[in-house]
């Protein structure tokens, strides 16, 4: 069966996870989007530790998740988001201004909402969670 999102199934895997208690998940396969989704979520403490393991089929990435993951998912259709328009997508997408992450894609690399605004950048949205 072929998969249409791959970074969806990803999150939406890790969230699964996470509902039911387990603290290790395996995501395949393996691209570089998500790997740099996952070292976001690492730094802001939803992912604990993640290794990229070879097999011949595309690989695939073993997760230990930390427990701290209430929601996340991707952002459709990825819309185009100025600085001044990040407030909007704030206001939809996370409960509150101070909890969560927004993940998006600017023309200095993948990196949260919040680094895009002290670098005052705008970018396409990817993904959310908190």
């Amino acid at each position: 069966m072929a998969v249409n999102d791959n970074l969806a199934n990803a999150l939406s895997l890790m969230l699964n996870n996470e509902k039911i208690g387990r603290t290790d998940c395996e995501v395949r396969p393996s691209f570089r989007l998500l790997r740099e989704v996952l070292n976001i979520l690492k730094q802001n403490g939803y992912v604990e530790s993640f290794e990229e393991v070879e097999d011949g089929k595309g690989n695939r990435i073993k997760l230990r998740l930390t427990g701290m993951i209430n929601k996340c998912g991707v952002i459709k259709p990825r819309f185009n988001v100025k600085l001044k328009d990040f407030e909007r997508f704030e206001r939809t997408y996370l409960p509150s201004r101070d909890m969560g992450i927004i993940i998006l894609s600017t023309n200095a690399g993948i990196m949260t909402h919040k680094d895009a605004k002290k670098k005052n950048l705008g970018g396409k949205l990817v993904a959310y969670c908190y």
